[in-house]
């Protein structure tokens, strides 16, 4: 039997590819869709990715078909022609991409051949189907990059051995994306590297244009983006490393000597970079030490959040804050051999530790799992309670925050408490920005 979400951490497929769109220069998503489809995803991505805005043609200036009843019955083709022809018109951009909801392809609009009509002309528009059924936020990301993969960056035989393209970080679902891509940028350009991220500060669609001729993708995630890397390879005969996504020292350092080892980069200037890093790293982390020692600062630990931010926060907090994770659970969708290995990704701890670890979507099950985990004390005369203990989740964990007296630490989507805009929690500086975050939630009342 289906299971039921209740109050899913995720938009549907047609919100993940206009949040990945919206992250894109000077490109115009048009929604073949659903009246309402467009101000449904505006509402959920702008409060639910820390109030992300609209962009430069996002939001409630979404271009879309809104087909009505007429449309569903008698198709909606002509009205999407209608659309393109407009948003050509009036909207100023370099690519124009057409993604699709549910109702469209049920009825069997053919919205790629639409779309190849005004491709023929010389004018930049790409049709990408989208429809929700196909999948969560997750999916649209990836049928985004694939059809970018086949559809718009060219073939390049001749590939340049120190470009590289960053996938696995998807915006908005990634609440902190652009500034994690930034940090990630920065650590790879310290090793020589040309890196197109696609989504990140300063790119252009030159640079996704140009993809092609890069030595390897870095998929910096335990799911997203490997299902592009490896059609990628298949197109373009790129060659892929999937890396888990770096929070901290330990995990940067990781990240470093695996891009390393991918490019056989001289590991004398890696471990240089290395060092850089961890002498500013521990410089700044020391700041903290005397405060968390004097105030005990130590704590047991809820974690909730994606295939990517879970294992990544757990492994943080654990070997490097000094905190006990006592329960995980991963909110995505993730199954088959996808799920083995991030349920690996929490075995072998340095600290030791073996957190519980479950995999539901269901944002109601989390205090199931806290009284598997930690049963209730029943007059027990020497009850070993779980406390101090932090929640790290998302705005959904505010009642069991409330119920439990819980501090909330807020790091993943929904994320309508925070404002976010060049926060980041990858790498190292990441990995300060959560400890001082993470830290500051426990000393605010002092």
């Amino acid at each position: 039997m289906t299971k039921f979400i209740d109050r899913p951490r995720y938009t549907c497929a047609l919100g993940g590819a206009v949040g990945t769109l919206q992250a894109m220069p000077r490109t115009v998503a048009i929604i073949h869709g659903s009246a309402g489809c467009g101000g449904n995803i505006n509402t959920a991505l702008n409060a639910g990715a820390g109030y992300l805005g609209g962009g430069y043609c996002g939001g409630n200036a979404l271009p879309s078909s809104n087909v009505v009843e007429r449309d569903v019955v008698f198709g909606g083709e002509g009205r999407l022609r209608e659309q393109i022809e407009s948003t050509l018109e009036i909207v100023d951009g370099d690519l124009y991409v057409v993604v699709t909801g549910c109702m469209v392809d049920m009825i069997g609009d053919d919205t790629v051949s639409i779309t190849s009509e005004y491709a023929r002309e010389g004018k930049p528009v790409l049709g990408i189907p989208t429809p929700s059924f196909k999948g969560n936020a997750f999916t649209g990301y990836e049928l985004i990059l694939k059809g970018l993969i086949a559809n718009y960056i060219p073939l390049q035989e001749k590939k340049e051995a120190l470009t590289v393209n960053l996938f696995g970080i998807v915006p908005a679902q990634d609440v902190f994306w652009k500034g994690n891509l930034r940090e990630l940028k920065r650590l790879l350009e310290k090793l020589g590297l040309k890196v197109n991220t696609f989504f990140g500060e300063g790119e252009t669609l030159d640079n996704v244009r140009n993809a092609g001729a890069a030595a390897l993708n870095i998929v910096a995630s335990n799911n997203a983006g490997i299902e592009s890397a490896q059609y990628f390879k298949e197109v373009h005969g790129i060659p892929y490393l999937v890396t888990p996504f770096p929070v901290g020292a330990l995990a940067g350092e990781a990240f470093l000597r695996d891009v390393g080892i991918a490019l056989s980069l001289e590991q004398a200037k890696v471990e240089k970079v290395i060092a850089q890093e961890k002498a500013v790293y521990y410089d700044y982390f020391s700041r903290v030490a005397d405060i968390y020692n004097d105030a005990d600062l130590q704590r047991y630990a809820i974690v909730l959040g994606d295939s990517n931010y879970a294992p990544a926060i757990t492994r943080f907090i654990s070997d490097e804050l000094g905190w006990i994770p006592g329960l995980v659970v991963v909110t995505d969708v993730v199954e088959g051999e996808k799920r083995e290995y991030v349920a690996s990704r929490f075995k072998d701890l340095n600290s030791g530790l073996n957190p519980a670890v479950f995999f539901d979507t269901d944002a109601s099950s989390v205090k199931k799992y806290l009284r598997e985990v930690w049963p209730r004390n029943r007059n027990s005369r020497y009850y070993d309670a779980m406390n101090p203990t932090v929640i790290i989740g998302s705005t959904f964990e505010r009642d069991l925050s409330t119920e439990f007296g819980y501090p909330l630490i807020p790091v993943s989507f929904p994320l309508t408490g925070r404002c976010v805009m060049n926060r980041a929690y990858a790498g190292f500086s990441g990995g300060l920005s959560f400890a001082e975050d993470a830290l500051t939630f426990l000393v605010s009342s002092r």
